[in-house]
């Protein structure tokens, strides 16, 4: 179905890197991106540009624009999103979604990998001995830094630092104007290499979506729709919250299926039991 075909990926920030090689060895695309197709005109994590859509919506703007420009009917974007873990308290989070879309066969699969796998951060610096601690904290110089004059600064923003020198100078620069200086990691995927990593992880999940075929009609994207709770507990046998089944549902031909027991375990341990352990 795809082997063969060009498949543009729509990205300025280098991802084609972690996402094609693995897309090329599976799928026998041909991938190849647009250096003239600005990404940033959806959103920046600077916020000099704001993101006016959801990361969904965006990854798939991104995807349609570019696949548009460039008259190519299969194309992949990705879109992420960093702050607090949604249910883990004081724990930041790298939330990555990547789309990809076959105009030609008419598929849209939706990937996502949520990761506190990330260095993201930020904070107020006074001085230069600050200003190296956080760098150093932060993975600094194979992860760049932004310098800006304060956190909601717009402009005066220095981005892609990566040598201790221009840190620096461009620190005393900002203070010397401001009197205040914001430092923070540089999230975009090619100064990131922990981002660049759990944008691959998220490929290969991906392409497990892609691989799996409707029993009915092998159609790509054959994929959970729902969980339903019900697993036993092992010790009073009665249901818990834990997933007892997946249903696996077609986009295509609406053909459905249940899949017992996804985690490969038949009963749940009495901590997870409201009734063993209330």
């Amino acid at each position: 179905m795809f082997n063969g075909r060009k498949l543009i990926i729509a990205t300025k920030h280098k991802k084609e890197m972690v996402i094609a090689p693995v897309l090329e060895k599976e799928l026998g695309v041909k991938c190849f991106i647009d250096e003239n197709f600005d990404t940033d005109t959806l959103g920046t994590f600077t916020g000099e540009v704001e993101r006016c859509l959801d990361p969904i919506e965006t990854a798939r703007e991104k995807c349609l624009r570019a696949m548009k420009l460039n008259n190519c009917d299969l194309g992949l974007a990705s879109e992420g999103s960093f702050g607090p873990h949604p249910s883990l308290f004081f724990v930041n989070a790298d939330d990555e979604f990547l789309i990809f879309i076959d105009q030609k066969m008419g598929i849209e699969i939706i990937a996502r990998e949520l990761s506190t796998v990330t260095n993201f951060n930020g904070k107020h610096i006074s001085d230069e001995k600050e200003l190296l601690a956080f760098a150093s904290e932060i993975g600094f110089p194979q992860h760049a830094l932004i310098l800006r004059p304060s956190k909601d600064t717009f402009e005066d923003i220095h981005k892609g630092i990566v040598d201790t020198e221009t840190l620096i100078a461009t620190f005393h620069h900002l203070y010397k104007h401001y009197q205040s200086v914001y430092a923070e990691t540089d999230m975009r995927a090619l100064y990131n290499p922990t981002r660049m990593g759990i944008i691959e992880k998220a490929t290969y999940k991906l392409l497990r979506k892609i691989q799996s075929l409707c029993p009915k009609c092998q159609m790509p994207g054959f994929d959970v729709t729902d969980a339903k709770p019900g697993l036993k507990c092992s010790l009073c046998g009665l249901p818990t919250k834990s997933t007892l089944s997946y249903v696996y549902t077609c986009k295509h031909c609406e053909f459905s299926k249940e899949e017992l027991y996804p985690h490969q375990k038949t009963t749940e341990d009495p901590t997870y039991c409201d009734y063993c352990n209330p």
